[in-house]
């Protein structure tokens, strides 16, 4: 979350706002936190109950009544100089009714603060005043924008549409560090979202300032005579970590958005004038591989983004050839499943005010994707392997344009459209991925002040393809889904779902390949699902119900069925990496939030899953145990342990057989440390054992982060693992559906290390130097060849026999580095000066099957590097 970033929180329903979170409404983190760690460190919160406030707090209102302030209209502007001098504020009424709201709800706080507000045509203006008796003692550090310190906070947010389900939130710390975010749907955040506003900070003898300008334009309101925000203040006292609000922010109550106050009285508005175009120019040198060794390509590109007010609600965002390079390059990733493994989205344009565009499928430990996955484009190329010189295959593919209309038109109706087009990538002349035409569509109505709604959203993807590509990829493909939520009993409880359907057109050949993808796996030799391989198209349905607790006491729970059809394919724009399954999930959870004699808050989950194929073998049945708590002294531990029933693998042997698994356990816990602390430290342990003993996997991830000076921080994380599969697919002999086909696999040895490196300069709030850097080595041996005999057989020896036609299995090697710095200069406010160096290393063909941490790495770091040097300027303006 954005308030507490690297801690592992969770919820099936919703991703908390950050006054929610700050990673402390753990709501689910609920498949993977529990009790076994939390009753082994309780000796470590014992004796440590000091730097914590000693706070009472008050029983909830049954019915609480509105906040509600006006505002006055300044006939001068005030000058952001951190002081409450300016003639404006001394006519302006003041909000004092400050309550705290962590670590307790509706507490008396321990130090006054004080809010004015005033408006004129161009901006709304916030003075916060925060009293505090020891002004030596406010924390204040320095840090890039955007990016959370263990420092005090002041932060300020305006639902301008005044729909209790969307907001626009300004924070800043003492030294002037700024934050900004997007709320929608009542509790998310969009992290992304960068507005232009401005912000004048002081400590003086009666503790500190924060003056806000927030221009107009960065809003979105309707026209009108008189207006009225949503409006919430809130103020983080670092060194005690109590945190007051007004109005009292409920955590015992669901929601974000719909909890703020009012600020009324704004009178006169008008629209204001909505155009903001940001030109750029980049500066390229990147070093590349030809038949001669490596040469530099050398290159410059213009684009630029622009933002316009179509209306007073509705915006046009707008990209022409977007660069993101100064984007922080993705983990390095090793897969060996069956399934596709989901990339966190990065890039700017695809983050901001993209929330109206989810419509998730599925949700797990807080990473969620559904019918639009933003990776899908500007994809790496999908059939890059054709090109006979792989290594001149780009990374990604060639963004032409991109555009998306988003805003609500009145009567709780929000809307989004996104349409993007790619261009055609080929090496050597061989086409590698075609120009590609996507579009996502999103229609929402909210009723009940936002405590109901449905909405509709639909998905295309259209390719220009050749002869050759035509036999790959499909053609086109089409999704559509319906979703409806409703809250009720006070907000208490909630209803949700879903309904989505989706075709795929194509030649015979891309057909076919879908059906065979580990997705569908239609070639199965043991379901009823059908084969098809002159078919030329392809669709699937799918749905989703479900209900829960969301809000009130101490207990939380919920549970949903889902299932998907065999043929539902939706990744050519989102993400699903299995259909033919139908689910049934429970989560029920003790949520302890008032602090009592070691612990500051303290929950407890419980999990249980089940799932089906479409045929009814049953593929899962497990559940878990798990908690997590924060001591008070500030550190964090969570545990828990969890149990695999035996049940049906129908991907393990990749369009084979389906295999019968024996039980697994699995558990995990952790440790965390104090993030106020100049050092942080923190250990994590997982282990899981299956195959009756035969399979283990553990891991060992640990590291910490140093506040070296106010200006400078750097954190390292190094993780280690040792895997042993008994049975790992290694590949299948012979034609589909034939009766000798052999479906095989075989033990596997490997062991992976990584370190992931970052470093922080702040030499200004507006000038900034970071470092991020990755290593990763990875080896396996491969023994005891093995192919499906019995795979459903009871006895786990029966399941497989010895494959003696393919001699040795073999091995792998596989290192890579990955590392980013980048200069960001902001030399005026929305204006950005970047210098980047990027370097990618990799390094696969040298001792397969051995593991030398010293060795693998001293090869690693001799490979030839590929280092990508790039200046992007970019110029923000608004008429």
């Amino acid at each position: 979350m954005s308030d507490q970033p690297g801690r592992l929180v969770a919820s099936s329903q919703t991703v908390a706002a950050s006054e929610l979170s700050n990673g402390y409404l753990y709501s689910e983190l609920a498949m993977r936190r529990a009790i076994v760690a939390t009753i082994l460190l309780v000796p470590i919160a014992l004796g440590a109950q000091g730097n914590d406030v000693r706070l009472t707090s008050n029983p909830a209102p049954a019915a609480p009544t509105v906040a509600a302030i006006k505002a006055v209209r300044a006939a001068r502007a005030p000058v952001l100089d951190g002081r409450d001098a300016d003639d404006v504020w001394a006519g302006a009424a003041p909000i004092t009714a400050f309550r705290i709201y962590d670590p307790v709800e509706d507490g008396e706080p321990s130090m006054r603060t004080m809010t004015r507000v005033a408006y004129d045509d161009r901006n709304l203006y916030v003075l916060v005043r925060a009293f505090d008796p020891q002004p030596d003692s406010i924390v204040s550090l320095l840090s890039r924008r955007d990016v959370r310190t263990a420092s005090d906070q002041i932060k300020i947010v305006i639902d301008s549409y005044f729909d209790r389900r969307t907001g626009y939130e300004f924070a800043v710390n003492p030294a002037g560090v700024k934050r900004d975010y997007y709320v929608y749907n009542d509790v998310e955040e969009d992290e992304s979202w960068n507005g232009v506003w401005d912000v004048g900070t002081a400590i003086d003898s009666l503790g500190w300032i924060a003056e806000f300008r927030i221009p107009l334009n960065q809003l979105r309101f309707p026209a009108r005579a008189e207006h009225t925000f949503g409006f919430g203040v809130y103020r983080d006292i670092a060194r005690s970590n109590e945190r007051v609000s007004w109005p009292v922010l409920r955590r015992s109550r669901f929601g974000f958005a719909s909890q703020l106050g009012e600020v009324s009285g704004i009178l006169g508005l008008g629209s204001p004038r909505r155009l903001e175009l940001v030109p750029y120019t980049v500066q390229q040198s990147t070093s590349v591989r030809d038949t001669a060794g490596y040469r530099r390509d050398h290159g410059m590109a213009v684009g630029g983004d622009l933002k316009y007010g179509l209306t007073s609600n509705l915006t046009l965002d707008a990209t022409v050839n977007p660069d993101f390079g100064q984007v922080e390059a993705d983990p390095a990733i090793f897969n060996l499943s069956a399934f596709e493994q989901s990339v966190s989205e990065r890039r700017p344009f695809f983050l901001e005010g993209t929330g109206i565009f989810r419509l998730d499928l599925t949700c797990n430990d807080d990473v969620c994707n559904g019918l639009f996955y933003p990776r899908r484009i500007g994809r790496v190329p999908q059939v890059g392997y054709l090109a006979r010189d792989t290594t001149q295959v780009p990374d990604a593919t060639s963004i032409l344009g991109a555009a998306k209309v988003t805003g609500r038109i009145g009567n709780g109706i929000s809307v989004g459209l996104l349409e993007a087009v790619t261009e055609e990538e080929s090496v050597g002349g061989v086409v590698v991925e075609p120009r590609t035409n996507y579009l996502v569509g999103r229609i929402q109505r909210d009723f009940r002040a936002g405590g109901s709604g449905v909405g509709i959203m639909v998905t295309g993807a259209n390719r220009d393809l050749d002869d050759t590509t035509a036999k790959l990829l499909r053609r086109e493909a089409y999704s559509a889904g319906l979703d409806f939520r409703h809250r009720f009993a006070g907000q208490r409880y909630s209803i949700n779902g879903y309904a989505v359907a989706s075709v795929v057109r194509g030649h015979p050949d891309a057909i076919a390949a879908t059906q065979r993808s580990g997705v569908h796996n239609f070639q199965r030799p043991d379901d009823d699902v059908p084969y098809d391989p002159t078919r030329t198209s392809m669709s699937g349905t799918g749905f989703q119900l479900g209900f829960g607790k969301v809000g009130g006491g101490i207990t939380r729970f919920n549970t949903n069925v889902s299932r998907w059809s065999p043929g539902l394919e939706v990744n050519d724009v989102g993400f699903l990496t299995l259909a033919d399954e139908q689910s049934w999930n429970n989560w029920f959870a003790f949520v302890f939030n008032t602090p009592r004699s070691f612990y500051r808050r303290f929950q407890i989950n419980f999990n249980q899953w089940q799932s089906f194929a479409v045929d009814g073998m049953r593929t899962s049945l497990g559940g878990n145990i798990n908690a997590n708590t924060q001591f008070k002294n500030q550190w964090f531990a969570y545990s828990g342990v969890g149990v695999n029933a035996p049940s049906y693998c129908a991907r393990c042997l990749r369009g084979g057989p389906a295999v019968r698994q024996s039980s697994r356990l699995n558990s995990w816990m952790g440790l965390e440390g104090d993030g106020r602390k100049p050092i942080v430290p923190w250990v994590n342990f997982n282990f899981s054992r299956w195959d009756e003993g035969r399979s283990t996997h553990y891991s060992v991830s640990t590291g910490g982060q140093a506040r070296i000076a106010s200006r400078f921080s750097m954190s390292l994380s190094p993780s280690y693992s040792v895997n042993t599969d008994d049975h790992q697919w290694r590949r299948n002999f012979g034609d589909v559906g034939s009766d000798t086909t052999h479906y095989t696999v075989a033990r596997l040895h490997q062991r992976t290390a990584a370190l992931t490196a970052r470093a922080d300069l702040t030499m200004t709030p507006n000038l900034t130097l970071q470092v991020y850097a990755q290593p990763f080595i990875t080896s396996g041996d491969y023994e005891r060849w093995s192919e499906a005999a019995d795979p459903r057989a009871r006895n786990y020896d029966d399941r497989f026999r010895p494959y003696t036609a393919g001699g040795d299995p073999g091995a792998f090697n596989a290192k890579q580095f990955r590392s980013n710095t980048v200069l960001r200069w902001e030399y005026r406010p929305g204006s950005t000066l970047y210098a980047v160096w990027a370097q990618g290393r990799s390094q696969d063909n040298l001792d397969p099957g051995t593991f030398d941490l010293g060795r693998d790495s001293r090869n690693l770091f001799s490979a030839h590097p590929d280092n990508t040097f790039l200046i992007k300027a970019s110029y923000w303006f608004s008429p």
